[in-house]
């Protein structure tokens, strides 16, 4: 990748270059990607979007550690690499397997629709969604060891770190926040058509992809 100068006051001098690397980024399915499908398609669009903005907390979260430095310390150092590799592995463990139990157990939300569904889309778990999302991106090593690996490319000597960083992590997050956006719609207009059943294969897809990439995240070597 071409190192890309930055200006005094944080400016990204080489628009076009960041911006092809920020959509690629985004672009890469993965657990935020799998978890996005499977909150949208058992709870609908509110709280797909609400797993959207926790997400994207997360990430800006990962540009201000980066700015500080904490994000180079766990990509150096193996134990604090692995201790959150593992807490992330667990997590989409833990998510995959209440997604799978979850559809032998109940009828999902999804199955209602018509004025019944518009009063219950206030029960829609709003903030469980957002939590979820944040808690996915904030234990996910690879954004760790991805901000050390993209910002510095992207800098040069006496550059002002941390408004650059928060700048491009800002980029990052718009581009998630409508590519995911327009993903979570899509899947709401098909959950509003399709047959409970099929919701509920739907569901144990995204559980098992969850589980596959939590396994990956904690049998993978560095």
């Amino acid at each position: 990748m071409p190192v890309v100068a930055v200006g005094q006051n944080g400016e990204v001098r080489s628009i076009p270059t960041f911006l092809g690397v920020a959509a690629a980024v985004t672009l890469v399915p993965g657990p935020a990607f799998a978890l996005l499908l499977q909150v949208a398609a058992v709870h609908g669009r509110r709280a797909a979007l609400a797993n959207i903005a926790g997400n994207s907390l997360g990430v800006l979260a990962w540009g201000l550690l980066s700015a500080a430095g904490v994000s180079a310390l766990i990509a150096a150092n193996q134990l604090a690499y692995d201790a959150l590799r593992l807490s992330g592995a667990a997590f989409l463990l833990w998510m995959g397997g209440r997604a799978l139990v979850g559809t032998r157990s109940r009828t999902p939300a999804i199955a209602v629709s018509g004025p019944i569904a518009g009063r219950q889309g206030s029960l829609q778990p709003i903030w469980p969604a957002a939590r979820r999302g944040l808690v996915n991106s904030l234990a996910n090593p690879k954004l760790a060891v991805f901000f050390v690996a993209l910002f510095p490319q992207f800098l040069t000597p006496g550059t002002q770190v941390l408004p650059a960083a928060m700048g491009m992590a800002g980029v990052i997050v718009a581009f998630d926040v409508l590519w995911y956006g327009m993903v979570a719609v899509v899947v709401d207009r098909f959950r509003q058509v399709l047959q409970p059943r099929v919701l509920r294969r739907v569901e144990r897809a995204g559980g098992a992809i969850l589980l596959a990439l939590g396994i990956r995240l904690a049998t993978e070597a560095r």
